[in-house]
Parts: C-alpha cells; structure tokens; sequence
C-alpha cells in the first residue's frame, strides 16, 4: 500500500514537508509506504498541466492522499487551490473511496478554515476524510518549532496510525468479499430549483 502526499508549500524542506515527513515515518512504521511530491511554484509558473499529469498518473496507483498547505491570509496556498482543482478534475475518478487528509501549518492563525477548504476536495470526491485526534495542523515557523509543537507532532503521528489503519481495513474488507459502493448517476438541482 502507497499514500501519494503533496506538499503544496513554496518552500520545500519547511513546515509543511516537516509534518508530512512525520506522517511518512508513522506509516513506515505501519508498513505503509509513502512519497512526498513537492509541488512549489509549478501550479503557477506554466507547468501546471505536467505536474497535473505528474500527479494523477501518481494518484491512480495511491491507495491514499494527503495534501498538505501552508497557511496564508487564513487560507491554503494559491499555488495548492489551483493545483487540487485541476488534478481533481482530471484525477477524481482514480481517486474515489481512496481515503483522503488535509494537513496545514501556521504559525499562528487560519488552520481550521484551511483544513475545511482542502477536505472539501475529498469529500465532493467521495473520498473518506482521515482524521487525528484534533484538527490536522503543527504551528511553527521553522522546521525546528514544528518538532517542539509536541501537540502537532502527535497529531501528525496519529493521523499516520489512523490513515494506515482506514487502508488496511479497506483491503481486509476487499479479501473479504466487501466491495466500495457503486456509482449512481448524479442528480444535480440548481440554487433556484430547476
């Protein structure tokens, strides 16, 4: 089993690879593997369709997903925004009932709104959202102050435990004969009833 993780930030080996790098650990620990894609400025700076194509190619052979964002102006990143909405475009169908997390950090302020908008992308996709045991966020403003949130350490420990646990109950479930749901045709009524 492989979980496919984004790192949406703009720098590479800082807060957000930090927590998503304690989350690989705990699911190398449960015998998951994982992979780390830093995705940086590509969304925005014209190579947006081959990082697209990069990662949905990536997602077909995932079993799970996390995102992770930093946080700025209360919100995820733009670069991550544009990227979740194009790949779950073209992405989606590979990805649904594959379990789902969002992961942000801070330094202060504006986790929970984040984390609300990147879990959107999961649920509208039918993907199960993978909690911890308080929301998926570490506060810091370096790698180092991410290791001495010892609250957002556990957090991202936990929610590596409980990601592995969701696809090895999905697979013990397979073996035994318990298939996802299947698709239906989609009903949709606009805001004024039609």
């Amino acid at each position: 089993m492989k979980v496919l993780m984004i790192n949406g930030s703009r720098r590479e080996k800082m807060c957000t690879y930090t927590a998503l790098k304690i989350i690989a650990d705990t699911l190398a620990e449960e015998g998951i593997e994982s992979e780390i894609v830093f995705t940086g400025a590509r969304a925005v700076n014209g190579e947006m369709n081959d990082l697209v194509k990069e990662l949905a190619e990536k997602a077909k052979d995932a079993d799970g997903l996390i995102v992770g964002s930093p946080v700025y102006y209360a919100s995820p990143s733009g670069e991550v925004l544009a990227l979740m909405d194009r790949l779950m475009a073209a992405a989606g169908p590979d990805l649904i009932n594959k379990p789902g997390a969002a992961v942000c950090s801070a330094r202060r302020a504006g986790t929970t709104a984040s984390i609300d908008v990147l879990n959107k992308y999961f649920q509208f996709n039918r993907m199960p959202v993978v909690s911890s045991m308080y929301w998926n966020m570490v506060h810091g403003n370096t790698p180092e102050d991410v290791m001495k949130d010892e609250e957002g350490v556990q957090i991202m420990q936990m929610l590596g435990r409980n990601m592995a646990w969701l696809l090895k109950s999905i697979e013990a479930g397979r073996k035994a004969g318990i298939g996802a749901p299947g698709l239906e045709n989609r009903s949709c009524t606009d805001s004024i009833g039609n």
